[in-house]
């Protein structure tokens, strides 16, 4: 069950890598400059009051945390993030592979 839940969740996110590809593609060809999406960004549309609280739970906790693994993450483009996401979580839920010396049918 936790398999099906991480190929799930590792394709869902390879898709929303290509969509944000696609989205930051099409901005950056009509403006005629590199546009792209930060992780802030897609959390503050897809969260929007949210957001803002959970970073200033998270900076109020641990302020040097938040400096050094909070605040670049955020700031870290969304596409190849949501990528690299879901390739982990589709290698996670890969099934077993048959050891050596058995066959291939159980």
């Amino acid at each position: 069950m936790i398999r099906f839940l991480c190929r799930c969740l590792g394709l869902l996110l390879l898709a929303a890598g290509f969509v944000g590809i696609v989205y930051d593609g099409a901005r950056s060809i009509a403006n005629n400059a590199v546009l792209v999406t930060s992780v802030s960004d897609v959390a503050s549309a897809l969260m929007k009051d949210r957001a803002a609280s959970l970073q200033a739970m998270a900076e109020g906790g641990q302020p040097a945390l938040w400096k050094l693994l909070g605040l670049p993450f955020t700031l870290s483009p969304a596409a190849p993030v949501a990528l690299v996401l879901g390739l982990v979580l589709l290698w996670l839920g890969q099934p077993p592979r048959a050891g050596i010396g058995t066959g291939f049918r159980p």
